[in-house]
């Protein structure tokens, strides 16, 4: 044990931790920070913007299970911050934020920048903490990642009050952590094969985080060894490999009717790390709530989800590892696989792209390109809006192949592509936005150049914010406003970075664009110019 700085000391227990990177816009509150990272093999990313680096860091422990680390500066910082924050709390993903804070003795007197961060972040993240002590260092760390990993994973917010980094400590970091997990009950085992031997139409939905390839794979096992259908919870639809024959399909937005009755009809309905919240319960329409709890299964790590919004008839504390291993335990004496061939031939049915749409670029034509083109371990990421809905319904997923938020965050891909690109180099990584959606964020498309990175990005330009539009003229027909935009020629805009950038205003000239665009190393971006009218899958603006 050796005396060093605070600011070093924070360094070493990351290194603990097993970080291998930070993303971060630095800011004088924390330069001890950033000092010690000068002679780190962590590497150091900096983003455009705040709300950027907290999405990649969001990206990252999404993909690794393990906190994705982010640090910003007070005030401002942590305020642009806060939407990333947003995202990792919905989307259950473990995230510590640092922010740097005013020095311990101005306190209370509204100083520069300051904030009471517990009171900022205190409904969103799990745990909120300021640094007051360098010698506590070690332990807050050590607490922070278990908070931000065990049960349901979420977001942590450290504060780092400036004149601490600089003090001097004699302090060692601690250990690498790894959380506990929750494991299932014989009697709840007994309970679930029970009542699946007594079924008539189970079903399983998926979702939620703490899954991991492994996991995965055991959930086909059980599916196979049951003939379970198996359906995927809003954007986790990499959950479950599409072209299984007892996939299901998305339980999401603009959800298979057919599928929606499955779900609504099934007499064992088995929630699993899901927590059935408002998209894929369809407006909290298809379960009562709190219901009876009669033929509802929900299994979550988080012992706090369970009985929350609805009242499970078995409730199992566990992860989607623990359940799965356990079961797999147990022999089928039934086999429901007529019910999963008939649901999957439905998702196939639903999911068949036709080149119909509104104008000369379309994106059902996109979409099917890039589902024939694309390699099989391409990363697609992407934010909120109506282009997504072609993306969500059409494309076939796998483990491994999804970054998207749960929480409908607009802006999220450009930022998640950087993550993905950072931890995957030799991948394929896409980028699919709206014009909207990408203009949240687009300047993290500087981060790409800047790197080097192998990103893909697809910009849908329709002139609109299309989700809101639609909603307006449902709404308010012929009441047009606040949802028009004048965009750039986003070709030359990327261009403007170096990077190569092509326009397509035909459905023809795509797959050429596209194949041209994979074949270079380095980030290209597609401006696709769509007609707004074209606003979802078989339907127009004016319906």
């Amino acid at each position: 044990m050796s005396n060093a700085i605070a600011g070093h000391l924070l360094k070493n227990c990351l290194e603990a931790q097993g970080v291998e990177r930070v993303f971060c816009v630095p800011g004088e509150s924390y330069l001890a920070v950033l000092d010690a990272l000068f002679d780190s093999p962590i590497e150091t990313v900096v983003a455009r913007h705040e709300g950027g680096a907290a999405i990649m860091a969001e990206a990252d422990g999404k993909m690794t299970g393990r906190p994705g680390v982010c640090m910003v500066t007070r005030g401002p910082g942590a305020t642009n911050a806060a939407a990333g924050v947003h995202i990792a709390a919905q989307d259950s993903t473990p995230i510590v934020l640092f922010v740097g804070q005013i020095a311990r003795d101005m306190r209370g007197r509204e100083a520069f920048q300051e904030m009471d961060y517990r009171a900022v972040f205190g409904s969103v993240a799990k745990w909120v903490e300021e640094i007051d002590r360098p010698e506590r260092i070690p332990e807050i760390i050590s607490h922070a990642w278990h908070v931000a990993m065990s049960g349901r994973p979420g977001p942590v917010v450290i504060a780092l009050p400036e004149d601490m980094l600089r003090e001097t400590v004699a302090v060692s970091p601690g250990p690498r952590v790894e959380v506990a997990e929750p494991a299932p009950t014989l009697g709840a085992l007994e309970h679930l094969i029970t009542r699946l031997e007594k079924a008539k139409s189970p079903m399983i939905v998926v979702g939620g985080s703490r899954w991991t390839k492994d996991a995965c794979d055991m959930l086909r096992q059980f599916a196979e060894k049951w003939g379970l259908p198996v359906g995927v919870s809003f954007r986790r639809q990499q959950l479950f490999d599409a072209n299984h024959p007892n996939y299901a399909g998305d339980v999401g937005l603009g959800i298979n009717p057919e599928l929606k009755d499955r779900v609504a009809g099934s007499d064992l309905l088995i929630l699993l790390g899901c927590r059935f919240s408002e998209n894929p319960s369809q407006g909290f329409s298809i379960l009562d709530m709190p219901g009876n709890g009669k033929g509802l299964v929900h299994i979550h790590p988080g012992p706090e989800e369970l009985g929350r919004i609805y009242v499970p008839e078995i409730a199992i504390n566990a992860t989607p590892t623990t359940f799965l291993s356990s079961m797999l335990e147990w022999d089928a004496k039934v086999n429901f696989q007529p019910e999963a061939d008939e649901a999957h031939a439905s998702y196939l049915k639903w999911t068949d792209l036709s080149p119909e749409g509104v104008g000369e670029v379309t994106m059902s034509n996109t979409i099917s390109r890039l589902r024939d083109v694309l390699p099989d371990d391409a990363i697609l990421c992407n934010g909120a809006g109506n282009y997504a809905i072609w993306l969500h319904r059409f494309y076939r997923y796998k483990w491994g192949t999804q970054l998207a938020p749960t929480s409908g965050s607009m802006g999220y891909g450009m930022p998640a592509a950087i993550a993905a690109a950072k931890r995957n180099p030799n991948k394929t990584i896409v980028v699919l936005a709206g014009d909207g959606c990408f203009q949240m964020t687009g300047q993290e498309f500087g981060v790409a150049c800047e790197h080097g990175l192998n990103i893909k990005v697809i910009v849908c330009d329709n002139g609109v914010y299309g989700t809101i539009r639609m909603h307006q003229e449902r709404d308010y027909p012929g009441r047009v406003s606040g949802t028009g935009m004048r965009n750039p020629d986003f070709k030359v805009w990327a261009k403007a970075y170096g990077a190569e950038a092509y326009s397509v205003w035909k459905d023809a000239e795509f797959e050429n664009v596209l194949q041209r665009a994979l074949e270079k190393q380095g980030p290209a971006l597609i401006h696709l110019k769509l007609d707004a009218r074209d606003i979802a899958p078989g339907r127009v603006i004016e319906a």
